[in-house]
């Protein structure tokens, strides 16, 4: 039987293997074992830590996937003032910038450029070479403590590698979330039909401030360094300093260069003005620095922002063109959403021909007609976007554009639902691009992984009449596979093979896999640990669904509608005749007791030592029942900080017993 002191040792040398791994494959690019390896190594590290808590280090890799729940971030000042910039759009103002400059320091200096990078910026310090604290810049005096949320982001190291770190350091980032990434998470919204998130930078940041560090790790965040500060300074230059923390693990921007003069600034702002644009994350501009510490010192800062930078604004990537028509296309809910055809048009080093129009609310807004002059700007948008019309220019027998009332694929009467923007087509079993879109939905990565599947098979299949809907997948036979154009007896096989080992995927992502509107793969992962299997899913009341963190009536509504309709519950029965799993993995809480036997409670606010889903389950496991909404008949409001006014007023209108965090603690001891 394996010591504490076997087991320690264990730990440590898990967590110092998969570090130097985890460094070798992000910064380097090297795989130096296999996935299967790696995998069981960190699932090792897992067990070992579960079974003993007080082993884990600090810098432990089992951090990277998240899971942590924080109720409220925590305020820290920083050891480093985090200054703004000033800013500049012109060439005069960087030429002035140089004068005060030079006149300060009394001879030309050296400058380091660095792209300015649109995304959210971070303090990361680091003792004796680990991480321990991340924090946002806040009012640049003291910021938000994000620890939890920063350990999962990959770019960003737990422990310094290599050697002749200060003991005390700190590097300064921008965390930011990839085009590509960004890009995805709104096709995802989209097809949920949920609000698009409007740029990058924005879902940057919000994703930093969510509570439960799983839902950060998942959003892949990426992090570039671009700062070092501590006391014991070891460098003489800035340039020094990037070289440096790239050595130490810290992924640095290879876009940044040292200029000799102002003039070299100049030719580096004039090259990466369309070159940024090839880059995995939105830029807007260039910092220039002044590379010297010393000479940093000496120029000092205004009360704002530091003498020795100055931050350089690319104008806003926007451009002129003419609208020649409407593309109405149709989602994987039914959503119909307008693109505008435009005459191409050279923007942000791409030939734009299409813009989003977002709903009919927008059409209207702007006035939109056919052939006017319309503004098109990317910004920090990924996709462009109309902003406004040239009145000036528009044709004096111009027409408004008048929004379907039919679906344009299937001719079937648009329908609108109060309070939201969008036109659906409610025919979701005759629709062609709905069919399809849900079926691709299905095979996606996140959600089945069919791998051997593409678009162009499903609409092979869905033209020959051998499928219409998702559990059509799961009857398809070798001959009807094989008598498609260009289907080999190989291919036909794979496809085979790759649809029975889809029935190994777990619940989670089966249920988002099944394309309920509002459910993405976070809200599913909700309902799965929430509900043990399908049946106790769609037996589910109201009240049961909005009880679970971050479902609110909406989805609670957009659920039971799914389940309440007959046709899906026959697709179900097909899927789990068919094999799938539509049962939980997590195990449910043991009942403990029946202290609660009989008695309902509505959780409201955030609390100390103890999350809403704990708190849920120990209620559940003693035998009381959650509700979401206060009435006469409730027996208890369980009341944390920062609860809604509105419950607490209509608990004590109603002679509600209201309990803290504490009471209800001491309730089921």
């Amino acid at each position: 039987m394996a010591t504490p002191q076997d087991v320690a040792t264990e730990v440590k040398q898990l967590t110092e293997r998969i570090n130097y791994l985890n460094y070798q494959y992000y910064q380097n690019s090297i795989s130096e074992v296999p996935d299967f390896e790696f995998d069981m190594m960190l699932k090792r590290l897992q067990e070992l830590e579960e079974q003993h808590p007080e082993l884990r280090l600090p810098n432990s890799p089992t951090q990277r996937v998240g899971g942590t729940i924080t109720k409220s971030f925590k305020t820290v000042f920083h050891r480093y003032p985090m200054l703004s910039l000033s800013n500049t759009y012109s060439e005069e103002d960087l030429r002035e910038f140089d004068n005060r400059v030079q006149k300060a320091i009394g001879h030309e200096v050296e400058y380091v450029c660095e792209q300015k990078f649109d995304g959210v910026a971070i303090s990361l310090t680091y003792e004796n070479g680990i991480l321990v604290q991340g924090a946002t810049r806040g009012d640049g005096t003291r910021g938000d403590d994000i620890t939890s949320n920063v350990r999962t982001i990959r770019d960003i190291p737990l422990q310094a590698h290599g050697q002749g770190y200060p003991d005390l350091f700190e590097v300064r980032g921008e965390v930011f979330l990839p085009l590509q990434v960004f890009q995805q998470l709104n096709q995802e919204r989209e097809e949920n039909g949920e609000q698009l998130l409007a740029n990058p930078r924005n879902a940057a940041s919000g994703t930093l401030k969510q509570q439960d560090s799983s839902i950060v790790a998942s959003r892949k965040l990426g992090c570039y360094s671009y700062s070092f500060q501590s006391s014991n300074m070891p460098f003489d230059t800035h340039s020094e300093s990037l070289e440096a923390i790239q050595k130490w693990g810290f992924k640095v921007s290879d876009t940044w260069r040292k200029c000799s003069s102002i003039d070299k600034v100049l030719e580096y702002i004039n090259e990466w003005e369309q070159k940024r644009h090839e880059l995995p994350i939105a830029t807007d501009g260039v910092v220039v620095k002044v590379n010297s510490y010393a000479l940093q010192e000496e120029l000092g800062f205004t009360a704002k922002s530091p003498r020795w930078a100055i931050a350089y604004k690319y104008p806003a990537m926007s451009a002129a063109t003419k609208l020649q028509g409407i593309q109405y296309q149709v989602g994987r809910t039914g959503a119909v959403t307008p693109v505008a055809l435009l005459d191409p048009v050279l923007l942000a080093g791409t030939v734009v021909k299409r813009a989003s129009v977002h709903n009919a609310n927008e059409i209207q807004r702007l006035d939109l007609r056919l052939g006017d002059i319309v503004f098109v700007e990317k910004g920090g948008e990924i996709i462009p976007k109309i902003t406004g019309v040239d009145i000036t220019k528009r044709p004096a027998d111009s027409t408004p554009i008048v929004y379907p009332t039919e679906c344009p694929a299937c001719h079937t009467p648009l329908v609108r639902v109060e309070g939201e923007a969008q036109f659906y087509c409610p025919n979701e079993k005759g629709c062609e691009p709905q069919i399809l879109a849900k079926l691709e939905h299905f095979i996606s990565r996140k959600a089945m992984n069919v791998d051997e599947l593409g678009p162009k098979t499903l609409e092979q299949l869905y033209k020959a009449g051998y499928v219409r809907n998702v559990a059509d997948l799961y009857d398809l036979t070798f001959e009807q596979l094989a008598n498609l154009e260009r289907m080999g007896e190989k291919s036909a096989n794979n496809i085979l093979n790759s649809l029975a080992k889809s029935k190994e995927t777990p619940f989670e992502r089966v249920l988002f896999a099944l394309g309920i509107r509002f459910v993405g793969s976070t809200v599913a992962k909700k309902l799965a640990d929430q509900f043990p299997d399908i049946a106790a899913l769609r037996g589910a009341t109201y009240e049961e669904l909005i009880a679970v963190n971050e479902i609110g009536g909406r989805i609670a509504n957009s659920i039971q509608e799914y389940f309440a309709e007959p046709g899906h519950a026959i697709l179900l029965e097909r899927l789990q005749v068919a094999g799938l799993e539509f049962k939980s993995e997590k195990v449910q809480p043991e009942m403990q007791s029946d202290k609660l036997e009989g008695k309902t409670f509505v959780i409201s606010g955030v609390f100390e030592t103890i999350s809403r889903d704990e708190l849920q389950q120990l209620i559940v496991s003693h035998g009381g029942k959650v509700v979401s909404s206060i009435s006469a008949k409730l027996t208890y409001l369980v009341a944390g900080d920062k609860m809604g006014p509105a419950k607490l007023e209509k608990a004590n209108k109603l002679g509600i017993t209201i309990l803290s965090e504490d009471q209800f603690l001491a309730m089921i001891q």
